[in-house]
């Protein structure tokens, strides 16, 4: 079958599959404070519906998934999704996206029903600042959950840190000292603060994060890699290795430096519509032609004409331009 390929020539093999709108968190860069709006549950795909779509996304190329939110691991039994999504023929790689505060007593089930790695929401390791800019959080259950994954051989472990000036971009060194204790098998994500709805932060461009590193730290350029290890399934990130701590630091930069010629994922909201850009949120929904009847034909021809679709790219600046469409805890990241 010919491959997933959108007007630009970019060929799809990478899907995020949003499990859930809804988080036990309330990040202050991700969700307000009040009036979020939940999707119905009846709106939300099936396990059996997500695990149907994923059946047409692998066979028309698509080798890897990750399950996102909202945070995935408050929808019931997600085990069970995970061993559908990696038993599917043609999926080579599922991983799962988390803020880790409810990981430690699932990990190793979802190990074993077949997930391969996780990445971990942390932007701060200051008790109380992690707790105000989750509205909630308790750093000591995410930090256990992280040492389950380890344990489980969740690897390699991506921790993804979100900075915003002046609230939590005086702990980059700290980040790194930290996480340096396990270089063997965990990577340091910075990534740059990407706003939807409105710009109700200012975030710190990556070219600032690696000047604060290098005056601290030699940093040594890796070549991404599809393999084990730090760096696997790196996408966006550009990787460099800290040559005094071994650990891998990535940057992730959709303001500052747009990847957006090379993007090769899509996003499977939790109610089925499909997001070919994640700075726009216009394609019909999936769920509907789901249970409207539509057979694999129908659904395969249905996702290759809106990738068909996609826009070449998003038209957000670190200062101006059109901030992002919807709320990211719904659009799955």
């Amino acid at each position: 079958m010919k491959p997933l390929t959108d007007q630009f020539g970019r060929t799809h093999t990478y899907l995020r599959v949003s499990v859930t709108d809804r988080c036990n968190f309330r990040c202050t860069y991700c969700m307000p404070k009040k009036g979020m709006t939940w999707m119905p549950r009846a709106n939300l795909l099936s396990f059996e519906e997500i695990q149907r779509l994923v059946a047409v996304f692998a066979q028309a190329g698509v080798t890897r998934v990750r399950l996102t939110g909202g945070e995935p691991l408050i929808r019931r039994n997600i085990d069970r999704l995970v061993a559908a999504v990696a038993q599917t023929p043609g999926i080579q790689d599922v991983a799962l996206t988390t803020n880790a505060q409810l990981l430690a007593p699932l990990a190793q089930s979802l190990k074993d029903a077949g997930l391969r790695r996780i990445n971990v929401s942390f932007d701060s390791l200051r008790p109380e600042r992690f707790k105000s800019m989750t509205r909630g959080g308790s750093l000591a259950s995410v930090l256990t959950g992280i040492d389950a994954a380890r344990q489980a051989g969740l690897a390699p472990i991506k921790i993804n840190a979100v900075l915003l000036r002046d609230q939590n971009d005086d702990e980059i060194e700290d980040l790194v000292r930290f996480f340096s204790q396990w270089s063997d098998d965990t990577e340091l994500r910075f990534i740059e603060y990407m706003p939807f709805q409105a710009r109700w932060h200012q975030g710190v461009a990556a070219a600032d994060v690696q000047k604060t590193l290098r005056a601290r730290w030699t940093l040594l350029p890796l070549r991404e890699s599809s393999g084990s290890g730090p760096g696997v399934g790196a996408g966006p990130a550009r990787t460099w290795r800290i040559a005094e701590t071994g650990l891998v630091v990535g940057f992730i930069s959709p303001l500052t430096e747009h990847f957006c010629a090379s993007c090769n994922r899509l996003r499977l909201m939790a109610d089925g519509h499909l997001r070919t850009c994640l700075a726009h949120e216009d394609t019909p929904s999936l769920r509907d032609l789901l249970r409207g009847g539509a057979n694999q034909d129908q659904l395969d021809r249905a996702v290759r004409a809106m990738v068909l679709g996609k826009p070449e790219g998003h038209r957000c600046e670190a200062d101006g331009g059109t901030v992002f469409q919807g709320v990211m805890t719904s659009v799955g990241g």
